[in-house]
């Protein structure tokens, strides 16, 4: 049996109408400590944002998603956040904000290969 290591992940849930409360699940991210691993997958259903709220800005909510991923990624891409370890990026991340894409809960598990399990979790809860 391979080893596993601790990891975190939380969804990203896009809530296009902050008064009304409701949202749709947009992605999720991954953090393992051990491997130095942080990892957003998304996908955005644009037709069940659009269900709730038909005025939503679809372009919008996609480039705050690919924010997210760029973070993750580190480097260039993660703009101010590329000098930040893999944790801190992965704390910045999941800090609450009142905006139209928000972190859900925090939440743990037992993975040996934290990519797959993105993935995993991906299909899970968001697909």
């Amino acid at each position: 049996m391979s080893e596993r290591d601790v990891f975190e992940y939380a969804l990203l849930r896009v809530v296009p109408r902050i008064e009304r409360g409701e949202c749709i699940n947009a992605g999720v991210l991954v953090y393992c400590r051990a491997k130095s691993f942080v990892a957003a997958r998304t996908h955005l259903d644009e037709r069940r944002l659009l269900a709730l709220d038909p005025d939503a800005d679809v372009a919008g909510v996609r480039a705050a998603l690919r924010a997210v991923e760029g973070v993750c990624a580190g480097g260039a891409a993660a703009g101010q956040a590329a000098r930040d370890d893999a944790g801190r990026r992965f704390r910045w991340l999941i800090a609450p904000r009142s905006t139209v894409v928000q972190p859900g809960p925090v939440h743990t598990g037992l993975t040996a290969d934290p990519a797959a399990e993105a993935e995993r979790l991906l299909g899970l809860l968001v697909r």
